[in-house]
């Protein structure tokens, strides 16, 4: 099938492009020794995982229980869930899923560690843990220090549960600049005076898990890093490439739209919306804007309802007709994703794969 016959509004996925991620940031994970073990939040796609892991990744990453699984269905030879799972329903499904692979939980407060280990327990299954660490986006994770050790040396000490090491996620730094730079160091400092604290303890962290894409080239600076998790590099989009992170040629996917009216002067109508796209606007920007058309860049898509998006077309370098296709780079692709049923992967205008977005919408 051709792309030009393909309903809209459809996401693309340029496999060249999604291809030399894959390859490039395996390569960076390998050159500097660091276990590469994607989030899959952007794509939610068993295949996509399935070419994560052939690539190198030594497993993978998910928040929801839901999401575990469906990502078991990728054969990861290690699944780890970087998110507090309280309840006993939902603990029980996900010793289900520590049974068919090895199952790590990021946690940050003993009542989930115990949750965990009696949900273990009841199944007869074995479950690592990794005590997160708050390093400055003020989330989840306990403060460094005494309150960290203590939840380690805690979790440790409970029945059917490892403690593995710690997780961190450095999701405050947005920018590859000098403050960004600024951020890495202190990062860096923090994360060795957190290990040196487990050093005074006597405690063993055999992995140390942090990273995130906007910083992702910049982890081996992070002295004791061995682990990094990102997800959104595997597409990216307009605010990776605010951030510094890569480049607009690197940006894997685009929404394909259609004009459906001009009736406004200096205005066109493309059908989709909030349905359709992120709803978050550009990072490190005062803009108003929802993405970057590639047809037009001058253009502004500043505006949207459920079905319809507004373009800005007074700076246009042309003109656009009703029937025309754009494509749209949108600025958070992970949030985009979870708004389509299919990701179809084109190559020099054909679509080459068709992949279903299980993990769509998984959020219990």
């Amino acid at each position: 099938m051709l792309v030009s016959e393909l309903e809209t509004p459809a996401l693309l996925i340029d496999l060249n492009v999604m291809e030399a991620n894959l390859g490039r940031v395996a390569d960076y994970a390998r050159d500097h020794d660091l276990r590469l073990r994607p989030h899959t939040k952007t794509h939610k796609s068993t295949a996509v995982g399935r070419l994560q892991l052939a690539a190198g990744a030594a497993g993978l990453t998910v928040a929801k229980v839901g999401e575990a699984e469906v990502m078991i269905g990728a054969e990861p030879p290690e699944l780890l869930v970087a998110y507090p799972v309280i309840g006993r329903g939902k603990l029980d499904r996900l010793m289900e899923v520590a049974r068919k692979t090895k199952l790590t939980v990021a946690l940050d407060n003993l009542f989930c560690a115990q949750q965990l280990a009696e949900a273990a327990r009841r199944a007869r299954v074995d479950v690592g843990v990794l005590a997160e660490v708050d390093v400055g986006l003020g989330r989840v994770g306990v403060e460094p220090g005494e309150h960290l050790v203590q939840l380690a040396i805690s979790i440790d000490r409970l029945p059917r549960l490892t403690l593995e090491g710690i997780a961190f996620y450095p999701g405050h730094i947005k920018s590859n600049d000098e403050q960004g730079e600024r951020e890495i160091k202190a990062l860096s400092a923090l994360v060795q005076s957190i290990l040196a604290d487990f050093k005074r303890a006597g405690i063993e962290l055999k992995i140390v898990s942090g990273g995130s894409t906007p910083a992702l080239f910049h982890s081996h600076e992070v002295e004791g890093v061995n682990e990094i998790r990102p997800g959104t590099y595997v597409y990216n989009d307009m605010n990776t490439v605010m951030s510094g992170g890569c480049g607009l040629g690197d940006c894997a996917a685009s929404i394909m739209a259609t004009v459906v009216s001009t009736a406004k002067g200096g205005q066109m109508i493309i059908d989709g919306g909030s349905k359709t796209f992120s709803s978050d606007r550009l990072n490190l920007s005062s803009e108003v804007t929802f993405g970057r058309l590639k047809e037009a860049p001058e253009a502004s898509f500043t505006k949207m309802n459920e079905e319809h998006g507004y373009v800005d077309i007074r700076k246009a370098q042309r003109e656009f007709q009703i029937g025309d296709r754009v494509n749209v780079i949108p600025n958070h692709v992970c949030v985009a994703v979870n708004l389509h049923e299919n990701v179809y992967g084109v190559r020099n205008g054909e679509v080459e794969r068709v992949w279903k977005v299980e993990g769509r919408g998984k959020l219990q």
